[in-house]
């Protein structure tokens, strides 16, 4: 399993780690973390799973986390952990902040429309989108609904399509196969189209004939293998990919060559 790179994992500072991981699992009900939340067990995950890379996805909910996040971003890259700083849309400094995380060598962005309470199409996102695509930048969103949050349509596979219409080059990803639990509007808008979407927390949850039928549906350079760890357990998702049966070449581009391909265009 050489090679393969998750596309979607969170992680916490040792003293952050085990604060953030109760908040978000009595927030998360019904959902069994399957590590405790630090760097040094998800590195153990990654072995367990033969995982080469994984990217690592904080989350800014306030606009003044953005240096803490950065710094600790700057602290933890390897070759084998690539993370994604967060910027907060409401934060006045946020394209300053983009080109920062540019200058300083990394790969892309992660935003949370829930937990930083904006609306994915919303036009005062456009300044954002477009800095980031000018740059090269890659910006993984969560879309679809949060099982921490009520269900609105603020990340739905609707308002993806019109990111996508409105920045085709922008290298989106829209993460949880386009939409947590909406996954019949994902394959009305989103299936067939050259829009980046990774899998994470989804194969557990969807019919593995309609997972099928989305997979060998979407463009194969299109897919990206993610987990969500500590969420879903990393090796198991694996598995459930694997037991989609999907032709060989198509495999390895979700695995691993799509994400190989990303980060090298950066």
């Amino acid at each position: 399993m050489s090679g393969v790179i998750d596309f979607h994992t969170h992680a916490f500072a040792d003293d952050l780690a085990e604060r953030a991981m109760a908040s978000l699992s009595h927030a998360c009900k019904g959902v069994t973390p399957c590590h405790d939340g630090r760097l040094s067990s998800l590195l153990k995950s990654m072995d367990i799973a033969g995982i080469e890379k994984s990217v690592v996805c904080p989350i800014a909910t306030k606009p003044k986390q953005f240096e803490g996040i950065f710094s600790w971003c700057q602290q933890i890259r390897s070759e084998r952990i690539i993370p994604f700083p967060s910027i907060h849309p409401d934060d006045p400094l946020c394209l300053e902040r983009i080109q920062l995380i540019k200058n300083e060598g990394f790969k892309g962005i992660k935003m949370h429309p829930y937990y930083q309470d904006y609306v994915i199409d919303d036009p005062k996102l456009s300044n954002i989108y477009k800095i980031a695509n000018e740059l090269g930048l890659i910006v993984v969103v969560h879309t679809g609904h949060d099982i921490a949050f009520e269900f609105d349509d603020r990340t739905s596979p609707e308002r993806v399509a019109a990111i996508y219409r409105d920045f085709p080059d922008l290298k989106f990803i829209a993460t949880h196969f386009g939409g947590w639990a909406v996954w019949d509007e994902v394959e009305k808008y989103l299936i067939g189209k050259p829009i980046y979407m990774e899998i994470s927390f989804s194969l557990t949850y969807l019919e593995k004939v309609q997972a099928r039928r989305m997979l060998i549906n979407h463009p194969p350079k299109y897919l990206l293998f993610g987990t969500d760890s500590p969420w879903q357990d990393q090796k198991l998702t694996i598995q459930l990919l694997k037991e989609m049966e999907l032709p060989a070449e198509t495999e390895d581009l979700i695995l691993w060559g799509n994400a190989k391909r990303l980060l090298s265009e950066i």
